[in-house]
């Protein structure tokens, strides 16, 4: 009977902690708009998405400069907005901008609004200052960059609110889960040693099965990101690389603490037999 009950808290400890991996994981990173916006600041360091928000904005550039009648090199304005990409105020005024996108699917937005970004805050930095003074010309109050081709029906504002709410209550209740099996099974386990085994055993099942379940998940990503196109769509696969990084991350940490518990668990099991013995 007790092996029984030690073999269901362990199994229980294992199904909670792979479930607790990602959730924690999405409510610090995704549903917090400040864990978010942290990501998309580390994401803008990548040189695939400097590259492509370089060529987005040089775009808007080219179109202020052009609907006023203006002829200017694209190249000329393609060195200017390069080189506002690789300024440091560039990640900060990217995670700004994310917030915006991730306000409207999160918190809503008005009726009638599109999923967009504006990025005027970016075609005011002064690294445009100098463009803008040959050309005689002001930044609109907004300019929008639409996100998505065509929206898709099950996504709108404000479908993600609830998360909001109960993401964090999630996230403590699995955690909080995960723990208390864990210390069910070392308490009606008859081997300390074995149990601590037991849960390094857990953590490595859940690492994989967190390395398992992206890959499945790869599909589904890609469905989403063809409704992007163009430099957003570079842009949201640059977004989304270091989102399944960071969660690598996590995963990893998650296999490294189970294999040190292994060994320390096979350690306090080799005491505890001496101890017998002597």
């Amino acid at each position: 009977m007790r092996f029984a009950a030690t073999v269901l808290l362990w199994l229980a400890t294992t199904v909670a902690l792979a479930v607790t991996i990602p959730i924690a994981w999405a409510q610090k990173n995704v549903v917090d708009a400040d864990g978010y916006a942290a990501m998309a600041q580390h994401a803008a360091a990548d040189p695939a998405l400097r590259s492509a928000m370089a060529s987005e904005l040089s775009t808007r550039a080219m179109e202020l400069i052009t609907n006023r009648g203006y002829t200017v090199d694209s190249s000329l304005v393609q060195g200017v907005a390069g080189a506002y990409t690789a300024s440091p105020q560039f990640p900060v005024q990217f995670a700004q901008a994310n917030r915006t996108a991730h306000a409207w699917i999160f918190a809503g937005a008005p009726p009638g609004q599109d999923w967009v970004v504006d990025v005027a805050p970016m075609l005011r930095d002064r690294t445009f200052a100098e463009l803008w003074n040959v050309f005689h010309l002001q930044v609109p109050a907004t300019v929008t960059v639409p996100l998505t081709v065509d929206m898709p029906k099950r996504l709108r504002a404000g479908k993600l609110r609830p998360l909001t709410a109960w993401g964090p209550w999630l996230s403590v209740g699995a955690t909080v889960l995960t723990g208390v099996s864990a210390l069910l099974t070392l308490a009606v386990a008859r081997s300390r040693g074995k149990a601590l085994s037991s849960h390094g055993v857990s953590a490595l099942l859940a690492g994989a099965a967190g390395w398992a379940g992206i890959e499945v998940a790869q599909r589904y990503i890609n469905d989403a990101l063809d409704h992007a196109f163009g430099d957003i769509r570079l842009i949201a696969e640059a977004m989304t690389g270091t989102a399944e990084n960071s969660l690598h991350q996590w995963l990893n940490l998650t296999l490294a603490a189970g294999g040190v518990l292994v060994v320390f668990g096979v350690f306090v099991a080799m005491l505890g037999g001496l101890r017998r013995a002597g």
